[in-house]
């Protein structure tokens, strides 16, 4: 009788701003806009066991009750066994002024997960090679009956997020209930994944005049990053910062925790480039590279990455908003 551990993580987006309901359900509402995004990424392509993740989400800000409410899916799909993750997600928070300039939101998530991993049709055990032609056509398999089926989870997470007008700082937590994702008889939960993620928003001056009727001049600025994230063994941190000016957006962070390996493996993962745009009509585009430093190396292919978001029209933009203080993160 044999054993089999599974030692799983969520996807990841180097974007991470540009996925702010994934990374954590206290962003949901926080332009206090109606708000449609999508982020796509292709880790590893120059290996068969790659990750490819798309994700699509909508939020808007409902002014008379405080709220933010949110809807995001996600599809992910992982390693040469293509194993294959579904997420539907609610989102909701709600915004308290705690002071002059200062907010904090806490935020919900519920999600409906559905996992395969194609135990049949990815998947090849002994059984099914034929001794006498091992090259040729596998045979039945008869291991595991009745197992292998897809697994569906119900998870449950939540955030924190305090900011002022340059600075913020949130948690998250996710999978709280730990839900049980084994395909076969037994139980692997699924580890609670936590994050701390915060910045610091530095003024550069005002640039030259925008080409619109505003009259106003444009915004230059650097905010310097950091978010951490651990879930069950592995520990990651991201540390870097982006560079404003207007419309134009560069990021560079590092991401890893060399000094903390994990099952004797160095804990280096990539450095990251990123260069975007934030028009004034409200759509933000992104593309990053993680230049990997693994031990994988670059021929992996590192991982691309593209985001793209729109802010849409208020229907009640003559209405005076409770709060002016815009929230101080990038969107990349």
């Amino acid at each position: 009788m044999g054993t089999m551990t599974l030692q799983a993580q969520d996807p990841q987006f180097s974007q991470y701003y540009a996925a702010p309901l994934y990374l954590n359900p206290a962003f949901t509402g926080s332009e206090m806009l109606p708000r449609i995004g999508a982020n796509y990424r292709n880790q590893w392509p120059g290996l068969q066991a790659q990750f490819t993740t798309f994700s699509a989400y909508y939020d808007t800000y409902l002014d008379d009750y405080n709220s933010g409410i949110g809807f995001m899916v996600m599809n992910d799909v992982e390693g040469g066994a293509k194993l294959r993750s579904t997420t539907v997600s609610g989102l909701y928070s709600y915004e308290l002024r705690v002071g002059e300039n200062a907010y904090f939101r806490p935020g919900v998530q519920a999600s409906y997960i559905r996992r395969d991993i194609g135990f049949f049709e990815n998947l090849i055990f002994a059984n099914q090679i034929n001794p006498a032609d091992p090259l040729g056509p596998t045979l039945p398999s008869t291991d595991l009956p009745g197992s292998g089926e897809p697994v569906n989870l119900l998870s449950l997470s939540f955030g924190g997020l305090f900011f002022t007008d340059k600075f913020w700082f949130g948690l998250s937590a996710h999978h709280v209930n730990e839900p049980n994702q084994s395909f076969l008889d037994g139980v692997s939960p699924l580890p609670a994944k936590f994050s701390i993620h915060t910045g610091y928003r530095i003024s550069l001056g005002s640039g030259s005049y925008r080409s619109d009727f505003t009259h106003q001049r444009k915004q230059r600025y650097l905010l310097p990053t950091l978010n951490y994230k651990r879930q069950g063994p592995f520990e990651q941190l991201d540390i870097g910062a982006y560079l404003h000016m207007e419309p134009l957006n560069l990021g560079i962070w590092y991401r890893g925790l060399p000094y903390k390996p994990v099952e004797n493996q160095n804990n280096r993962d990539a450095i990251v480039m990123m260069i975007g745009f934030n028009l004034p009509t409200g759509m933000s585009m992104g593309y990053s590279f993680d230049y990997t430093v693994s031990q994988l190396g670059i021929q992996s292919g590192g991982a691309h990455e593209v985001s793209i978001s729109f802010l849409l029209a208020d229907k009640n933009q003559a209405r005076t908003r409770k709060r002016d203080t815009l929230l101080p993160c990038p969107k990349f």
